[in-house]
């Protein structure tokens, strides 16, 4: 089981992002997928959640209205798309599927002016 991710870096405030992680060697339309992030000297949090076929979402009450999570099964793809970027958002965000606890490796997003 393996999860690539790409995307990230530095914005300003109020600046879009996307990232995305891609799985492979596993079947990626049978697991609900996840974002996660960390900030410095925070708890690592959950950011969003997609079942496997993303007819059912999650967001944290953090990001919900600015985040969007989705996946292309066909792919092995899921995203997170970040809008209206603040300060507050600058963390490492890392992919997740759940049920196997595997993890991406992780990418910096900084929100900065």
């Amino acid at each position: 089981v393996q999860l690539v991710q790409a995307g990230g870096g530095l914005v300003q405030p109020g600046e879009s992002l996307r990232l995305s992680c891609a799985a492979s060697e596993f079947f990626f339309s049978s697991y609900h997928m996840s974002w996660y992030r960390q900030a410095p000297g925070k708890e690592r949090e959950l950011v969003a959640r997609i079942s496997n076929y993303g007819g059912s979402v999650y967001y944290a009450d953090s990001v919900k209205g600015r985040f969007f999570i989705s996946r292309d099964n066909a792919k092995n793809m899921l995203y997170l798309q970040m809008n209206s970027l603040n300060p507050e958002d600058t963390a490492v965000y890392y992919c997740n599927v759940p049920t196997l606890n595997v993890w991406g490796q992780g990418t910096q997003v900084t929100v900065s002016s």
